[in-house]
């Protein structure tokens, strides 16, 4: 039996772990998963607010016949000032088998699983990483393309700000595919072409999605823009997924967002809806793919 470890990142994995996470989802994935995980706790430790990530967590957990304690930045003793060691400390202490941890700061699951016995699993840190989401996209890919050697995929939208992009791209860069980033310069700074080796920036979405595979588009905060000194209607125009520029791509080519999606803004809806889309099937896949996750984690596949 495997020993329990934790997942922190995708950079540092070999294809070979890779592969064995997504073989996992594929037999995880089943009306009647059994129950390989009964009688553990699982802790949710979730420093930002998630409705994809925590609630797959949760629902994968429970699948696997675990206990399932959710703890929530403003409701607990983190208000107080205690810090994330501590917390940590704590959930080990009650009996936690493993903990899954979402952070605003880059790294704190690390610091967790330097200072803990029991598995950390990363749900989200900072602008670093999104494991999970990473896994769960090239899974959901794989469900409709042969391989991802070879791939072009289109990734669009706030990529300074995204760590699912940095999965996406370490996890796909192991396996052969093409990235193509594409977005404005204040939100795609050129040192993003240092992420991979294959990774392409496109300041034009016309050319990013000429005869892509895949297109990602990537949730852009007014806020943000506003920030930033950006018009919204103007990157509206340049860089929104329309039906026009959606036929640039492949005609197999499919439309993926890892949430929260803003219509409107950075996809149409009826994008969205279409065909094309795979969009809420990336959101059932999570359950399964997070399945794995949590048992190879546990040491138990």
């Amino acid at each position: 039996m495997p020993k329990p470890c934790s997942l922190l990142g995708l950079e540092h994995l070999s294809a070979d772990d890779v592969t064995r996470f997504l073989k996992l989802a594929r037999k995880m994935h089943t009306p009647h998963p059994k129950p390989l995980l009964r009688g553990k706790r699982i802790a949710l430790l979730f420093y930002e607010p998630s409705t994809r990530t925590r609630v797959s967590f949760e629902f994968a957990a429970k699948l696997l016949g675990t206990h399932t304690s959710v703890i929530s930045a403003d409701s607990s003793s983190i208000t107080k000032g205690e810090s994330i060691v501590d917390t940590g400390k704590t959930l080990q202490a009650l009996g936690a088998d493993c903990i899954v941890v979402r952070h605003p700061s880059s790294g704190a699951p690390n610091v967790l699983a330097r200072n803990l016995r029991i598995p950390i699993i990363n749900a989200g840190d900072g602008m670093h990483e999104h494991p999970s989401q990473g896994l769960l996209d090239a899974y959901t890919m794989l469900r409709h393309k042969k391989s991802l050697k070879g791939l072009r995929v289109a990734m669009v939208g706030d990529i300074q700000h995204s760590r699912v992009v940095r999965s996406n791209v370490h996890l796909l860069s192991k396996f052969g595919a093409q990235v193509i980033l594409c977005g404005p310069p204040e939100l795609l700074p050129d040192t993003a072409a240092a992420l991979a080796p294959d990774v392409k920036i496109s300041r034009h979405m016309e050319e990013a999605l000429r005869k892509a595979d895949v297109i990602m588009m990537l949730r852009v905060q007014k806020e943000r823009l506003a920030g930033l000194k950006l018009d919204a209607h103007k990157y509206v125009a340049q860089y929104q997924l329309t039906p026009e520029r959606l036929k640039l791509a492949k005609n197999d080519a499919i439309v993926m967002h890892p949430g929260p999606m803003v219509r409107g803004m950075e996809i149409q809806s009826e994008i969205a809806d279409g065909p094309q889309s795979v969009i809420e099937e990336q959101v059932q896949n999570g359950v399964y793919v997070r399945m794995a996750i949590l048992t190879a984690c546990m040491g138990v596949a």
